[in-house]
């Protein structure tokens, strides 16, 4: 039996979730066409017959404008000390930059295999791969280099024979059946969240947090949730509830649907709107937020 410790780590927006939650073959991690969707370190478990796999799925790497990305960084550096393999995922279509640059340089300072995972090849032409792989082979000694499309799938499942390689032998860490080591409450808000990512655009998506404030039974198949959207300017209060409130309707009945299936009951959704003032360069707000370090 192998078992180890795998971290996703790239710029924001190559796809790092998406190939998450192929690999487990279900949504764990939230996805969005906006970048640094994920905050905080999400632990997904793959187990097989013999190896189970647990990713670490990281904030997408790149320069802080708020305590908030601060932290967010923190918590994708700090990953890479701590796991068994490196999944260092680029985009095919994006050509070589400072952000994969200053990764490269973070990977330099440790010891664990890397291997290179060269996402959205299902946009790419064939041709156009080889020169992809020279560049940054030529930059870095990577353990493995497997190019695929966690959209599609394809070659997913040899980035998983290429990752068991370097896998130790060790117990499995978690039940079989067991899929993520999240709480409910956080796998709630970042439905909601991700929701709300879809229907807003600018300054707000990254102004947002969620906070879960009360999960009740009501009956055996109802589950009341009442949940806090917070935001920093009143004018992104108003953009986030829409004319007549349509707009976070909207987010409510999006999101209900995942919800339900997420606790196996029907749902009544709560959703309130409050601002909180610059909260992401506020650490006592990141910390009760849950994002932060305690």
């Amino acid at each position: 039996m192998k078992s180890g410790f795998i971290a996703v780590i790239g710029r924001p927006n190559v796809g790092k979730s998406t190939l998450i939650n192929k690999i487990i073959g279900q949504k764990i991690a939230i996805m969005s066409d906006k970048p640094q969707t994920t905050r905080s370190r999400i632990q997904c478990i793959l187990t097989q017959d013999d190896a189970q796999f647990i990713f670490l799925d990281t904030p997408g790497i790149h320069k802080p404008k708020f305590k908030l990305g601060e932290y967010m960084l923190k918590a994708a550096e700090s990953t890479l000390q701590e796991v068994d393999v490196i999944f260092f995922v680029i985009d095919a279509n994006e050509k070589f930059g400072g952000g994969e640059k200053y990764i490269l340089e973070r990977l330099n300072s440790t010891t664990q295999p890397v291997i290179l995972v060269i996402n959205k090849i299902d946009l790419l032409n064939r041709a156009e791969l080889l020169p992809i792989i020279a560049a940054y082979s030529e930059r870095y000694n990577f353990a493995a280099t497997v190019p695929i499309s966690a959209v599609d799938g394809s070659n997913v499942d040899e980035l998983l024979i290429e990752a068991k390689k370097f896998l130790p032998e060790g117990p499995k860490y978690y039940p079989a059946d067991m899929v993520t080591d999240q709480p409910e409450r956080l796998i709630i808000s970042e439905i909601i969240r991700e929701k709300i990512l879809h229907v807003t655009e600018d300054e707000v998506p990254h102004a947002i947090a969620v906070d879960i404030e009360e999960i009740t039974s009501r009956r055996k198949d109802l589950t009341y949730i009442r949940a806090t959207i917070y935001v920093e300017r009143d004018s992104q209060k108003g953009i986030l509830i829409g004319k007549g409130g349509e707009l976070l309707k909207g987010v409510g009945q999006n999101a209900r649907p995942e919800i339900e299936m997420l606790l196996g009951t029907k749902v009544f959704l709560d959703l309130w709107v409050k601002v909180k003032r610059d909260w992401r360069n506020s650490v006592g707000a990141i910390q009760s937020f849950g994002l932060g370090e305690n």
